[in-house]
């Protein structure tokens, strides 16, 4: 397959071709057809395009790990096409894309519609953790917990064809992109950004939303200057799915009047539709958050990558108890380990962190500082070594570094990979 395949994304238009061009993108584990539902009322007024995420719906399964390079796919199609302006809505990763868009390309958006969507997606930990488990198990933890995830307990009794759908969904789905995308989500971060958006936006969130829910919406609304939010009841995660005429009513009255305001060069809808269905976007705009202190000059500073990487490897609430025990004793030592350790080492690119993993775990077992083992064992995991290399690793340093220090370290090992790839009941 060619490289610009790989840069690329796999699509399909609906309505007609001189109507202006309207962006559906679905989440992580769904295909385009989260959407079908619809389609029939927009393709009234706009051209919609749909596009698959890498590995997803039969894609081809070229991984992406930031949500920028999602984007970037996205450009290419779309400049392969000679699509140089659009609407766009996107549910949870792909929200996250469409504020990317917004963000470094604002002059190609219309207006923008956030669906289940958040400024920064729960904990970087949840999602490394959960690629952990996919890692080791496959898709089938997360298929079969996807519907309690995505829908309602009374949606998900009552249409049980839909659950099965979800779940196929997700078992369909490539395990490399979905961990991929799962390292996009643990990466992803625009709460100082926000007040850069300055595409008219709508956030849209179900009421019973567990996943990015109503406090998440209402965080970009109140970063994002021109949003509303509109807050769906009887919806969980995929409102889409969940509340299709309700979602429908909103997208089409938003993405109508945006398109009236924003669009001078590109012909709007005439007709703009009521909602039939008494759910409205609701004004909630508050003061946007302060933007980030800009960098210093001079050589940067290995402090701030240090603490990413260290949080990125060693996990969010590994690195929080470290810190919160630290006192004016050893707050100079914490900074050493993270400016030295992080910052310098594990930053070099000679090796990547697979092997760095490696090489950390043997050298605990050959010095005995097994204190330490536990942290760098979820590490491990969560730097994409699985159970069985971590396995082949302390077999070698049985033979080079002595059968009770390796005999301790398949304990603590043990106790380690069954808590972090053990599925939930």
């Amino acid at each position: 397959m060619s490289e610009t395949t790989q840069q690329t994304l796999q699509y399909r238009f609906d309505g007609p071709k001189d109507a202006p061009v309207l962006i559906l993108s679905p989440s992580l584990g769904t295909t385009w057809h989260m959407w079908d539902r619809q389609i029939s009322a927009l393709i009234q007024n706009w051209r919609v395009f749909r596009f698959d995420l890498p590995g997803h719906g039969g894609a081809p399964a070229h991984p992406a790990t930031a949500v920028g390079d999602l984007t970037d796919r996205l450009l290419a199609t779309l400049d392969g096409l000679g699509v140089q302006r659009f609407g766009y809505a996107g549910c949870s990763i792909g929200g996250a894309i469409g504020a990317d868009l917004a963000l470094r390309h604002p002059h190609r958006v219309a207006s923008l519609a956030l669906v289940a969507s958040s400024a920064r997606f729960g904990s970087a930990d949840e999602f490394r953790q959960r690629g952990v488990m996919v890692r080791t198990n496959g898709l089938e933890p997360m298929a079969r917990t996807a519907p309690e995830r995505w829908f309602t307990p009374g949606f998900a009794a009552a249409q049980p064809t839909i659950v099965e759908w979800a779940v196929q969904m997700v078992r369909t789905t490539d395990p490399g992109c979905y961990i991929a995308a799962c390292e996009a989500l643990a990466a992803f971060d625009i709460r100082t950004e926000l007040g850069r958006i300055g595409v008219p936006t709508l956030v849209l969130v179900g009421a019973e939303d567990q996943v990015t829910g109503p406090g998440d919406a209402r965080t970009l609304v109140a970063g994002i200057p021109d949003a509303r939010l509109a807050l769906v009841p009887g919806a969980s995660h995929l409102a889409p799915v969940e509340q299709p005429g309700a979602v429908t009513d909103l997208l089409l009255t938003h993405f109508s009047a945006a398109w009236q305001d924003t669009q001078a060069a590109i012909p709007a809808p005439v007709f703009v539709p009521q909602p039939s269905a008494p759910v409205l976007p609701v004004a909630e705009i508050t003061a946007a958050t302060t933007l980030p202190v800009a960098p210093s000059e001079g050589r940067a500073d290995p402090y701030p990558p240090g603490m990413r990487i260290r949080r990125e490897v060693l996990g969010d609430a590994h690195v929080d108890g470290v810190m919160a025990a630290s006192d004016d004793f050893t707050d100079d030592f914490q900074e050493l380990v993270t400016r030295y350790a992080w910052g310098e080492v594990w930053a070099r690119e000679g090796l990547d962190r697979r092997m760095r993993s490696t090489v950390t775990l043997t050298a605990l077992v050959a010095s005995g500082h097994l204190e330490s083992l536990a942290a760098h064992v979820s590490a491990a995991l969560r730097n994409g070594l699985t159970p069985a290399e971590i396995r082949e690793v302390l077999l070698q340093t049985a033979v080079y570094c002595g059968i009770p220090a390796a005999g301790a370290a398949f304990t603590i090992a043990q106790t380690v990979i069954q808590a972090e790839t053990t599925p939930p009941a």
